[in-house]
């Protein structure tokens, strides 16, 4: 069940000996993805930021998390913090759908919590100057690049865009090359991970 307003999240395990832990969320993803049930825990990337990054120990949390399905044009895939299209960060627009706030150390989508079932969704309209840009992006670190008249913010359980020209896709950080077609939904409660 996904994540409710004043009621625990998680419970504590004890660390499993089969435990394998991943520095990436692309890494991760792929995992989960291969195996549903697997004794997975987060080492590092913006899932574990988004858990408060907690470090090594001998009891964790289980939490439920959830995935995305994502397709493009030639692929369809997994992923369990962030998709990202662009041309350019500088020009043309910019669509990030996310499971988790931050992307590295940027905060782009600080409402976002990776068991509510939702996707937070991010758009940059093109007509958006580079001086608005590098404003904005001086900005990302404490998530104060919104409210602004050409950055729009919204929540979804499925996203899809059929882009004008291909645009660059990245999942998890991972660059999946140029798509027109990407459709995001959302997986609530798709897995559980150990932090």
């Amino acid at each position: 069940m996904t994540i409710r307003k004043g009621e625990p999240w998680g419970e504590p395990v004890e660390r499993p000996d089969d435990l394998i832990r991943f520095d990436s969320d692309a890494g991760l993803a792929s995992a989960l993805a291969a195996d549903p049930m697997g004794a997975f825990g987060v080492a590092a990337g913006d899932l574990h930021t988004a858990l408060g990054g907690p470090p090594d120990r001998r009891e964790m949390q289980r939490l439920p998390v959830d995935a995305m399905r994502v397709v493009t044009d030639r692929a369809e895939m997994h992923a369990i913090a962030h998709v990202v299209a662009r041309r350019s960060w500088w020009r043309g627009p910019i669509l990030v759908v996310a499971n988790v706030g931050h992307i590295g150390d940027w905060n782009v989508a600080s409402r976002a919590h990776p068991n509510d079932g939702r996707l937070d969704v991010v758009t940059v309209e093109p007509a958006m100057t580079m001086r608005q840009r590098w404003e904005a992006r001086r900005r990302l670190p404490a998530g104060t690049h919104v409210p602004h008249p050409h950055i729009a913010v919204r929540s979804a359980t499925t996203v899809e865009e059929v882009f004008e020209r291909p645009m660059k896709i990245t999942v998890d950080g991972r660059d999946v090359g140029h798509s027109r077609l990407l459709r995001v939904d959302v997986l609530p409660d798709a897995h559980v991970v150990l932090v």
